[in-house]
């Protein structure tokens, strides 16, 4: 499962499951560049990075210059950025929703597009969305967070037949609610809206997990390092439950 020496982008790097994911990389030897919006997070992390905001791709591509001037070709992109945003339909804008569109799917086209001529030159890549079991079934209230999950989970399977003889593998995972400072803003608007405890909204949120538990940012990570290994090498254009077996 070795990624030693390879380049590794990970957008959403300054935190939850982005900065795990950039720590185990790194641990197994990768050289490790994280992307994000915020300096002051993402310099905690103690690992190369460069600012930019994933749904600008100007700002994308110029990052992406600057990683690979700092550490090569980029061989592993993982598209991890993304945001949810929670509010009936009838309440919706279509702000809303391109807001929701932009950073979890644009952002993932920007930083796959961006990526990918270091991979075709190299004859091997590995490409990897965070997505959401929310890009494999519908939830209430979070209309347009599903729409772009659902995209996110569409391109991954287009690129993946486009991209299939060119060594580069194109795959999505889709986890459950996890463990995250994204999930504990979730839990209070829950808490504000309808005057339940944490304890209580944190059941509401784990109920269709048939282990009624939260998806742990390393079980993420460790399934994204796994997708870049020989053994994943025909596992491509999939979107990958992590759900404990919610259906």
């Amino acid at each position: 499962m070795s990624v030693s020496g390879r380049h590794v982008v990970v957008t959403g790097g300054g935190s939850g499951v982005g900065a795990d994911m950039a720590r185990l990389f790194a641990d197994q030897g990768a050289r490790v560049t994280i992307l994000g919006r915020t300096e002051a997070t993402l310099a905690q992390q103690g690992l190369p990075f460069q600012v930019c905001d994933v749904t600008d791709p100007g700002a994308v591509a110029a990052a992406m210059d600057a990683a690979r001037t700092e550490n090569g070709p980029v061989g592993v992109v993982i598209a991890n950025a993304g945001a949810a945003d929670s509010k009936p339909f009838a309440k919706m804008t279509a702000q809303d929703l391109d807001a929701m569109l932009a950073v979890n799917v644009t952002g993932v086209f920007n930083v796959w597009q961006a990526a990918l001529a270091d991979m075709k030159d190299a004859g091997w890549g590995r490409m990897i969305a965070v997505a959401s079991t929310a890009g494999l079934k519908g939830f209430p209230y979070v209309a347009g967070y599903v729409a772009a999950k659902h995209g996110v989970v569409g391109l991954t399977r287009a690129l993946a037949q486009e991209l299939a003889r060119s060594g580069i593998t194109v795959n999505a995972l889709c986890p459950g609610f996890i463990d995250t400072p994204m999930l504990d803003r979730s839990v209070r608007n829950i808490v504000e809206k309808t005057g339940k405890s944490a304890e209580e909204a944190v059941a509401d949120l784990t109920r269709g997990n048939p282990q009624k538990r939260l998806i742990q940012t390393d079980e993420v990570a460790g399934a994204a390092l796994w997708l870049c290994s020989e053994a994943a090498r025909s596992v491509n254009g999939h979107a990958l439950s992590l759900s404990g077996g919610e259906t």
